[in-house]
């Protein structure tokens, strides 16, 4: 399972970060999550800069990819050129974003008329893209998952894992992150916000 973890200039390190920590929990069966850049070099948003460890053309090929925030969010969801170098494919893979990255998911067209999740800053962006915004912190429809507030990166982790592995193997990433003292509730709170969405569950 190799997983492209969109990170573009001024991006939100927890977005980037979280996510790519929990997933990688996968390691020992075969998963590995990737900082996937259009330049060698990013910056975030609070003057973070790291190296990618692969192209943004990367993301055509991956099993999955997250869509992270940042503060140049609605410049990058203008540059037609920069989008068009992702061709994301939902029929085959999982794609998730979080806070603004939702805006991008929108200005790709994988959205539609469906609800998604952001977060309050880029609430109004998205619904003048024509997505209705729910005001919970996850949601999926099939293959295509969205998240609000950058700590809720740990719920797009823990869906992919659920999906692509287990729900036990999603319970065991999430619990090795959390909190001494409450992994419980952090299973039990991830857990419930992802497995209503799961397939067996929708049907």
């Amino acid at each position: 399972m190799q997983i492209a973890v969109l990170t573009f200039d001024g991006f939100n390190e927890l977005d980037s970060f979280v996510a790519a920590v929990i997933l990688n929990r996968m390691s020992a069966k075969g998963w590995a999550a990737h900082i996937t850049s259009p330049t060698p070099l990013v910056t975030s948003m609070n003057g973070v800069t790291v190296q990618r460890q692969k192209p943004l053309e990367f993301a055509r090929e991956a099993d999955a990819v997250l869509i992270g925030s940042g503060i140049r969010t609605r410049e990058i969801a203008e540059d037609t050129a920069l989008l068009a170098r992702m061709a994301l494919d939902p029929a085959r893979q999982l794609i998730g974003a979080q806070c603004s990255g939702t805006l991008l998911l929108a200005r790709l067209g994988l959205i539609g008329d469906l609800p998604a999740c952001t977060d309050l800053t880029t609430k109004p962006w998205v619904i003048s893209a024509g997505v209705r915004v729910l005001d919970t912190p996850f949601v999926a429809h099939g293959n295509v998952a969205t998240a609000g507030g950058c700590l809720a990166a740990q719920y797009l982790a823990a869906w992919m894992i659920a999906r692509r592995a287990s729900t036990q193997d999603a319970a065991a990433a999430i619990e090795y992150v959390a909190p001494v003292g409450q992994k419980e509730a952090y299973i039990h709170q991830a857990l419930a916000a992802v497995v209503p969405f799961l397939p067996e569950n929708r049907a």
